[in-house]
């Protein structure tokens, strides 16, 4: 354990490398990412390892119904609320190392270096993993740990959610021995601060480690369901389709064109799966379901374009003779982060010396769903050329500790309020 200024800490580096050069074993991808989606074998194998690092350290660990795991270094106070800090572990499809895996790792490693020091706090720390942050394998139940954690979804709903095969949320805990007795959620917790990857390339192209993260980009989430008719390609005269297919690809231009309308002022609009039956050779097919995001940084501009999508959807209905419905199922984003913690972040960054500029989340995180709970913060670090939820993506030392170290002391000055 090293000093720097002001008598602050810092992290041992080498070994929170060797945390992350184990976590890549896990779920290994092709080609240098990870295919570790939410409760696959992969899942459990890296929840497995996290715990077996966390009980050889002696800190306890507590996995609620949801597979929410969190590891307790006590305080000396048992009775105040606890500091969280922490991300997820699972990850995309053929996706990153590092996103919000590092943000769990880095948390367990401020446990260590808390340890290494001797220093013992008045507040417990907690690192948590969050279950199913990526949202890829059951995506219809978004950010599913924390957000019922902070009484955002029904435990009962996520519990009976499926994936696409029909596997159920609670079915997966039970199998991979992760549906755990501890209620979700109604707890008290003094602040939460989530380490994570930018995700972007405003850090590196400012040569600037540390992201101050002052609040979410303004993010709608809509359900699409287009109902058309099932018919034979061959006989079936083009007057008489009413092709599904044909339908959500409406919808896909739609969102497309209202995305470019807007990217001058950073826009987002993405339709990133479809779901099509019967999807069958030969078959018109009668049904197609879409997810659809949109996102800017203006609340007023993704209003604008939300208006605009759904009024364009009944030229979409006419043009491919479908009925379309649309659904806003979900909002996130839109919000600012606890002043005082950001506050935090900053004098923290300033006083180690650790170069610092404020930054706003374009990509959703846990930490959205616990900010209507507790207080909020949470730190980027760069991460090469932007490129994340790939294989490629890929981070370094000397541009991580910076933003690793913003966090050991932050939680630190937190923890002995």
């Amino acid at each position: 354990m090293d000093e720097i200024a002001d008598n602050s800490l810092t992290v041992n580096g080498e070994r929170l490398w060797a945390t992350l050069d184990r976590s890549s074993e896990i779920g290994a991808a092709p080609n240098g990412g990870l295919n570790r989606l939410a409760l696959t074998d992969e899942d459990k194998e890296m929840r497995d390892q996290f715990r077996a690092w966390a009980e050889t350290d002696g800190y306890s660990v507590t996995v609620d119904r949801l597979g929410n795991m969190f590891v307790r270094r006590g305080g000396m106070e048992p009775g105040l609320a606890p500091v969280i800090i922490g991300s997820h572990l699972d990850s995309q499809v053929n996706g990153g190392r590092f996103d919000g895996i590092l943000g769990v790792l880095a948390g367990l490693e401020v446990l260590r270096s808390l340890d290494d020091a001797g220093i013992a706090t008045r507040r417990a720390i907690e690192v948590v993993n969050w279950s199913n942050e990526e949202s890829v394998r059951f995506h219809r139940a978004t950010l599913f740990g924390s957000m019922a954690f902070a009484g955002q979804a029904v435990v009962e709903d996520v519990l009976a959610s499926t994936d696409d095969d029909g596997l159920t949320v609670g079915a997966e805990l039970a199998r991979i021995g992760y549906a755990g007795p501890s209620p979700v959620g109604g707890r008290v917790i003094d602040a939460n601060f989530e380490l994570h990857i930018e995700q972007g390339s405003k850090l590196e192209a400012a040569g600037i480690p540390v992201g101050i993260v002052t609040g979410g980009c303004p993010t709608a989430l809509f359900q699409i369901e287009v109902a058309g008719e099932n018919a034979h390609i061959g006989p079936t005269p083009m007057a008489r389709r009413r092709n599904a297919l044909v339908g959500a690809s409406e919808i896909v231009v739609l969102l497309n064109e209202i995305g470019w309308r807007h990217a001058d002022t950073e826009s987002r609009a993405t339709a990133t799966n479809i779901d099509l039956m019967p999807n069958k050779f030969g078959i018109i097919p009668h049904l197609a379901k879409l997810t659809v995001d949109m996102r800017h940084p203006d609340p007023d501009v993704l209003e604008a374009m939300k208006a605009a999508f759904v009024s364009g959807i009944d030229a979409a209905a006419e043009r491919s003779r479908c009925t379309i419905k649309a659904e806003n199922h979900l909002n996130l984003g839109g919000l600012t982060f606890d002043t005082e913690l950001v506050d935090l972040l900053r004098e923290t960054a300033a006083r180690i010396g650790a170069p610092a500029m404020d930054l706003l989340s374009m990509a959703a995180h846990d930490a959205y769903a616990i900010s209507t709970i507790a207080p909020a913060a949470m730190i980027f670090t760069p991460c090469k050329d932007g490129v994340t939820h790939n294989e490629a993506e890929d981070i370094d030392p000397a541009s991580t500790l910076p933003g690793v170290n913003v966090l050991l002391n932050a939680a630190l000055s937190r923890a002995q309020r």
